[in-house]
């Protein structure tokens, strides 16, 4: 490799590092998008707040812990004590931003200050995303880790509305392109993110990775935005060069 072509390559790599640490450093990624904070539709009144995961209140990570369990345990079965463990250590992570879904039930759910600070002992939480910008196959994409749901808020469109609001996060910070796992038991979710938000399996997801020896209980789905992620990810035709 020549030197010229070597450099290009170190420069590329620079620019995609900087470009996630500097999304990762994001306080508040959702103060570009206002009119997302609020759901008011199908009986549903509530409120969308950022948070960080090192940042995260004992009753909070304790509520994290509960939901997780209550929409998990039933999917992974008898590996639940083991994925308990590591979504407890992910959870924490300095890189872990999070997207909480707060019931309005007393009045005003946030300040009229530039911080809009949602008042947790009047609005319950919901549900919450929980996602990180990095990269997968060189490519800097926003993976998300979870989305979870109290039942009583599902079945309402929410789930949709914030992916949109993911996919508009990840836009405004220059990613590539969503991943996510999904459980192949979880036959809902699986339609719910190809039939209805357009998500493909990757071609790094096992099934299709060619890991024969690997009964995987799980695949990696992708939404990519630009031909390199594509190739990268869907193994679509290479890249077109500028």
């Amino acid at each position: 490799m020549d030197l010229k072509k070597r450099r290009k390559i170190l420069e590329k790599k620079k620019t995609i590092h900087d470009l996630i640490k500097r999304a990762s450093s994001i306080d508040d990624p959702l103060s570009p998008f206002d009119s997302f904070r609020r759901y008011r539709r199908n009986d549903l009144s509530l409120y969308l707040e950022s948070g960080r995961g090192d940042r995260l209140s004992s009753s909070v990570k304790q509520y994290i812990r509960n939901l997780l369990k209550t929409n998990m345990e039933g999917f992974y079965g008898s590996d639940w004590p083991i994925q308990a463990k590591v979504k407890r250590k992910e959870m924490s992570s300095a890189d872990a931003h999070y997207i909480f879904v707060r019931e309005l039930r007393f009045g005003k759910a946030y300040e009229t200050s530039t911080r809009r600070a949602c008042m947790e002992e009047c609005n319950q939480i919901a549900g919450f995303v929980h996602y990180r910008f990095t990269l997968e196959e060189e490519i800097p994409v926003l993976y998300v880790y979870e989305i979870q749901l109290e039942s009583r808020v599902q079945g309402k469109g929410l789930g949709e509305f914030l992916m949109q609001l993911i996919e508009l996060i990840a836009s405004k910070n220059r990613m590539s392109a969503i991943v996510l796992t999904v459980l192949t038991s979880n036959a809902l979710a699986m339609t719910f993110y190809m039939s209805k938000l357009g998500y493909r399996i990757s071609s790094i997801s096992p099934s299709k990775a060619n890991l024969l020896t690997f009964s995987a209980k799980y695949e990696i789905l992708c939404k990519t935005f630009d031909s390199e992620a594509k190739f990268a990810l869907e193994n679509d035709e290479e890249p077109t060069k500028n």
